[in-house]
């Protein structure tokens, strides 16, 4: 029986060569894999807008008996969701504050920098000549990846002025949108349950021609599925809530090859930031 992650890799790499019928009925599966959880066949055939002989016969193309045992992995896909932050609250409660939760805290943020580092160790690179090349660069995370970000932000525009933040605030991200031209490149930051505006934001980078950077919890994220790069995080921890330090060591990851890929510009750049920084007064004397 396949993963979900195997299925997504075996439809994304046979998609060229489907038909057009399949490739609806393909598309549909990737793009919404919750509905096609909880639909009868008839009705994913409805939405996909393909016969329903058809999905019978992608399943079996995709390697299955029949549609039931494809579903069944998207019914599994679900099952294994993380629980719900409350749920894990309950059970953070229960057991108490002490010595052992921060250290195992600080365990399992340690085994989320290692397993981020070893699946990311030649993509971050990759990822960051993608963006030097790029005339512009638009950076988004909402809620708890707003942080991480505006980290990525915060760092790059030290030294390359042609960097913004989609925000979306005051109702404002359709108009931020218009502002993603082909050619740029857009980095996404979000994590399951993932933001709409996060999958707004990604979306909009496709349909416009922009490179399009993930930075997400796994390779089949709904930000994941068009990206031109994803940076895998994980964020494991014992707490009610993720852990984001791997993804804000990602983030740092880039900034630190982006500059080091700028060279002398960059240095340049950073300089007379740094110059402005202090002679504006914009930290305290120490």
């Amino acid at each position: 029986m396949h993963t979900f992650n195997e299925l997504v890799a075996i439809i994304r790499d046979r998609f060229p060569d489907l038909s057009p019928q399949f490739q609806a009925g393909a598309a549909f599966l990737l793009d919404n894999p919750d509905e096609v959880a909880v639909l009868s066949m008839r009705k994913v055939a409805e939405r996909a807008k393909v016969q329903p002989a058809a999905m019978v016969r992608l399943s079996q193309l995709l390697g299955f008996p029949g549609w039931n045992e494809l579903r069944e992995i998207f019914v599994s896909r679900v099952r294994t969701r993380p629980e719900p932050l409350t749920t894990r609250a309950r059970s953070l409660v229960k057991g108490g504050s002490g010595n052992q939760l921060s250290r195992e805290l600080a365990q399992a943020q340690s085994h989320n920098l290692e397993l981020t580092l070893a699946q990311n160790a030649g993509s971050v690179v990759e990822t960051a000549k993608t963006l030097k090349k790029a005339p512009h660069i638009h950076v988004a995370g909402f809620r708890s990846c707003y942080p991480v970000a505006f980290s990525l932000l915060y760092g790059y525009r030290l030294f390359r002025p042609s960097v913004s933040l989609v925000s979306g605030e005051a109702g404002t991200l359709e108009m931020q949108l218009r502002g993603i031209e082909r050619k740029h490149a857009v980095v996404v930051v979000s994590f399951a349950p993932y933001s709409v505006e996060a999958l707004r934001v990604a979306q909009a980078a496709v349909e416009r021609g922009a490179k399009l950077i993930a930075l997400t919890d796994s390779a089949v994220s709904p930000i994941a599925l068009n990206a031109d790069h994803t940076l895998i995080f994980s964020h494991e921890s014992p707490s009610f809530f993720p852990s984001l330090v791997a993804a804000s060591a990602l983030a740092e990851m880039l900034v630190a090859h982006l500059l080091a890929l700028e060279g002398k510009d960059a240095i340049a750049n950073l300089q007379q930031a740094e110059t402005a920084l202090h002679s504006q007064g914009a930290y305290a004397a120490s």
